[in-house]
């Protein structure tokens, strides 16, 4: 481990998803030569690293590509064995949660099983004294909380509430199992919601600022969302994968709690959007029969759909990141405020210019 930061190699599992192209930069930007792990598809699905890997002195030398998964641990027997790396970062996962519910052996086979593979193949490649392994966990472990007043921390009790939740509960667990019972160098990561321009459309942060974005612009008569009073932990992607880094440079292995402290609602989210694009909110009714109305035209351009709402619900979600502040040096910097600004403005230019990128 005493080889110098310009040496050092990276492997990212999920490297193509919002984290791993963030993290990916920042590896880059430290001198790394970064592997980056990815799934075939008959469709592209490299938009968000693409500026990297046509960059073609950064593709020659510091950025390298392979086609991997997993749910194969063959294959990652064989990119470990011979990238030999110094630092996993595995990002990959099935990671939307309404999706866990229709599809939950997948979400297990990846969030759960996953980390056991490549924790194993560490181990039956005589690497786990080698190779550092941070592994993304979530704030969805924490589930139902029952005292909006106290924030989670690393010493709350864990409470999962969906296939997605439970599988990563594993995934944390066998973690820190590996790291007690074998001395190996494996850290958790609990970040709260973490959203960017880079974020999926499925997911409600990126749904509503270019959901509204197509309202304004005429394209969609109204925006469509599930439960508006659901009140989250939003910080912005972008500096989240910092602390990954930072718990990877410890002498020791520790899980962290990463999060703004501050907690706001998707209605909240929503009505900034709409502010920023114009529109003046009004909520009307009550329930699923709830409606937003622009003030300033009367039109409807918000609605309750019941088909997004979460079998099981998570209603409160506010993280306690002090340690990580204390050890880590690590605190989040963007607000709410901004980061619905620079998503919404990121998605209007984007519907304005005529050009959708598919994240």
């Amino acid at each position: 481990m005493n080889k110098s930061t310009e040496s050092k190699k990276a492997l990212i599992t999920g490297i193509n998803g919002q984290d791993g192209s963030y993290l990916a930069e920042f590896l880059l930007s430290k001198g790394y030569v970064v592997h980056g792990m990815i799934r075939r598809s008959s469709v592209i699905n490299t938009e968000r690293i693409h500026h990297l890997y046509t960059d073609k002195d950064v593709m020659n030398k510091s950025l390298f590509l392979h086609y991997g998964d997993v749910t194969d641990t063959s294959n990652l027997t064989h990119l470990i064995r011979k990238i030999k790396p110094l630092e996993i970062y595995n990002l990959a996962a099935q990671s939307h949660v309404k999706v866990s519910f229709e599809i939950p052996e997948v979400t297990a086979n990846v969030d759960a099983i996953g980390p056991l593979r490549i924790l194993e193949t560490i181990r039956n490649l005589g690497l786990e004294n080698s190779i550092k392994l941070y592994q993304a966990s979530t704030s969805e472990l924490f589930g139902l909380v029952n005292d909006r007043k106290i924030k989670q921390n690393e010493k709350t009790s864990f409470y999962p509430r969906s296939p997605y939740s439970v599988a990563k509960l594993y995934g944390y667990w066998i973690v820190k199992n590996y790291r007690e019972s074998y001395g190996m160098f494996c850290s958790n990561g609990i970040l709260f919601n973490h959203e960017s321009e880079r974020r999926s459309f499925n997911f409600v942060s990126r749904k509503i600022t270019l959901g509204l974005a197509k309202v304004k612009c005429g394209i969609s008569p109204f925006l469509e969302l599930g439960n508006i009073d659901s009140k989250r932990d939003w910080g912005y992607a972008k500096e989240y994968v910092e602390s990954m880094w930072l718990m990877l440079q410890r002498k020791e292995p520790k899980d962290y709690v990463i999060a703004t402290g501050k907690v706001y609602s998707v209605r909240d989210f929503a009505e900034n959007s709409a502010k920023l694009l114009g529109f003046d909110i009004e909520w009307r009714g009550k329930g699923v029969s709830e409606i937003g109305v622009d003030k300033k035209t009367d039109k409807t351009i918000i609605k309750i759909n019941p088909k997004y709402f979460r079998p099981a619900e998570v209603d409160y979600l506010c993280g306690d990141s002090s340690l990580a502040k204390k050890e880590l040096g690590w605190e989040a910097k963007t607000d709410f405020f901004e980061l619905v600004k620079i998503m919404t403005k990121h998605d209007y230019d984007l519907i304005t210019r005529g050009k959708l990128e598919r994240f």
